[in-house]
């Protein structure tokens, strides 16, 4: 893999980024159960419309290779990584650990004190992507609290911002 960098995402990728969940489930499991398939640009685009939502690019070699958001949560004193997707012919080559790496490090920038992810229960590669990363899953407690409401009931993962990697 040649060498990789984050950026803030630029509108002019969304429709790009909108292709890369290949199925219905996918784009689902990306983006949340509402998310329709294929995927519309506006979509992502709305996204950023949200005033809480950081939205990150990794490229590699100019080329866009992967896409996620923090979500910065002052109040609750954590920053959510969220809508993580690799580009389909990049998966497989340690891309999404390299965002993971790469969106805690912005996450850190936030001075808050935890990063939370929620993952589909069967997305095994996501959870061991955030595993390797240094994520541990959140108590039952916590689990079902953040899980109230939800429409499915996720795998919630912690990552102490505080921490030395």
């Amino acid at each position: 893999m040649s060498a990789c960098r984050l950026l803030s995402f630029h509108p002019r990728h969304a429709a790009e980024v909108a292709t890369w969940a290949l199925s219905a489930g996918e784009a689902r499991a990306w983006a949340g159960q509402a998310t329709p398939w294929p995927v519309p640009a506006s979509v992502i685009l709305s996204w950023r419309e949200e005033p809480d939502v950081r939205s990150w690019l990794l490229v590699e070699d100019e080329a866009p290779v992967a896409y996620g958001e923090l979500w910065v949560d002052v109040e609750e004193q954590e920053v959510e990584l969220g809508r993580l997707i690799v580009r389909p012919d990049a998966r497989g080559r340690g891309v999404g650990r390299l965002l993971v790496a790469s969106l805690l490090r912005q996450a850190a920038r936030t001075q808050l004190p935890t990063a939370l992810v929620r993952v589909v229960p069967d997305n095994a590669a996501a959870l061991a992507c955030y595993r390797h990363a240094g994520f541990t899953p959140v108590d039952d407690e916590e689990r079902r609290r953040f899980n109230a409401g939800q429409p499915l009931a996720y795998e919630w993962l912690r990552h102490d911002l505080r921490a030395p990697d």
